[in-house]
C-alpha cells in the first residue's frame, strides 16, 4: 500500500482529499506502480497518483463494456476535462478530484500534459479496434499509451542540474515506456485475445505461425510460440537497455522509483522468457516480497550505477 498523503501547511485541505483519492486509486489499481511511487516524496508521489488517476480514468473507459460510440464521447469529455486542467480554471472545490489534483500537480511541476492527450488518442485507437502490421505501426501505439507516461513522470520527476546528456532524458524516457508495454502486452497477450484485441504486429505473428491468434492455454498448432515470445523478449531488453540511460539522470529518490518499476517489469520478462507458454495459461506476476527487494534494489541505486557503468564501458 502507498504511505498516507501528508498535510503540509501550503496545500489546502480539498487539494489534500483530492490527492488522497487519487493514491487511493493508485494504491487499488496499479500494485507494480504503487511499489515504484512510494520510493518519491510527498509531493512527486501525490503528483505522480494525480496523473495515474487520469490515466486509469481513460483505460477504465476504452476497457470498459460502453457502446463503442459511448467510450468515444466519453473520452472526449475526458479531453474536456484536461482542457480544463491546461487552462487553469479547475477550482479547488471542483466535484472531480481528479481534475483537482491534475490540476495542482500542473501547477507544481512542469508537467507536459499533452502527453495525457496521447494517451487519449491511444485509448481511442483500441476503440477502433486498429491492428499493428509492423512494429512501426505499433510503436505508433505503444508510444501514446506508455511512452507518453514516460515523458509525462519525468516533468514530476525532473532530471538532476548539469547532467550529461539531459536533453536526451524525454527519449529514454519515452524507450523505457516501450519496453513497459511491450513486456504487457506479452503477459496479457491471452486476456487480450479473449477481447478481441491483437497487439503483436502481424508480420512478427505470420513470421512465427502464430497468425490464427490466442484464445486458449496451447498455442496454435505448427505454431513457434516460444519464438515468438522470445524474439518480443529480445526486443524489449533493447529497449530497456536504451531506456535505462535515464536513471543517472535522475536524483537519488526519482531513480529509485524508475528503476523499481522498471525493475518488476525486467523481472516480468524474465519469468515469461523461462516460460513462455505461462501467458496463455493465466496472469504472470511476482510476489509482493520480490516487488518490494526490486523496491529496495532500486533505493540503494545498483540498477543507476550499473547502467553507469555500462555507459562509460561503451564510451571507452
Amino acid at each position: 500500500m502507498i504511505r498516507t498523503v501528508e498535510s503540509p501547511p501550503h496545500v489546502s485541505a480539498p487539494v489534500l482529499a483530492a490527492y488522497s483519492y487519487c493514491e487511493t486509486v493508485t494504491g487499488q489499481q496499479a500494485r507494480n506502480f504503487a511499489y515504484g511511487i512510494r520510493l518519491l516524496p510527498t509531493s512527486k508521489r501525490r503528483a505522480m497518483s494525480a496523473l495515474y488517476a487520469f490515466s486509469r480514468r481513460v483505460d477504465d473507459i476504452g476497457d470498459g463494456a460502453l457502446a463503442d460510440d459511448v467510450k468515444a464521447a466519453r473520452l472526449e469529455d475526458t479531453r474536456a476535462m484536461l482542457t480544463r486542467v491546461r487552462e487553469g480554471s479547475v477550482d479547488e472545490d471542483d466535484t472531480d478530484p481528479v481534475a483537482v489534483a491534475l490540476a495542482h500537480a500542473a501547477k507544481t511541476f512542469p508537467i507536459p500534459l499533452g502527453g495525457l492527450d496521447e494517451l487519449i488518442d491511444g485509448v481511442l485507437m483500441d476503440v477502433r479496434g486498429e491492428t499493428y502490421e509492423t512494429w512501426d505501426d505499433l510503436k505508433v501505439y505503444c508510444r501514446c499509451v506508455a511512452g507518453a507516461i514516460g515523458r509525462l513522470s519525468l516533468g514530476v520527476f525532473g532530471t538532476e542540474p548539469g547532467g550529461r546528456a539531459a536533453e536526451r532524458a524525454p527519449e529514454y524516457a519515452d524507450t523505457l515506456g516501450l519496453a513497459l508495454q511491450l513486456t504487457n502486452i506479452l503477459r496479457d497477450v491471452r486476456e487480450d485475445a479473449e477481447g478481441g484485441r491483437i497487439y503483436l504486429p502481424a508480420d512478427d505473428l505470420a513470421k512465427f505461425g502464430c497468425s490464427a491468434g490466442f484464445k486458449g492455454p496451447k498455442p496454435p498448432e505448427g505454431a513457434d510460440f516460444a519464438g515468438l515470445v522470445h524474439f518480443e523478449v529480445r526486443r524489449a531488453r533493447t529497449l530497456f537497455a536504451e531506456g535505462y540511460r535515464l536513471l543517472p539522470m535522475l536524483d537519488r529518490r526519482s531513480g529509485a522509483c524508475v528503476a523499481a518499476m522498471a525493475g518488476i517489469y525486467r523481472r516480468l520478462l524474465d519469468r515469461i522468457e523461462r516460460d513462455p507458454e505461462a501467458v496463455l495459461r493465466g496472469r504472470v506476476s511476482l510476489p509482493g516480497r520480490e516487488k518490494a527487494y526490486v523496491a529496495v534494489r532500486g533505493l540503494s541505486g545498483l540498477d543507476a550505477r550499473h547502467v553507469t557503468r555500462q555507459s562509460v564501458r561503451r564510451r571507452a
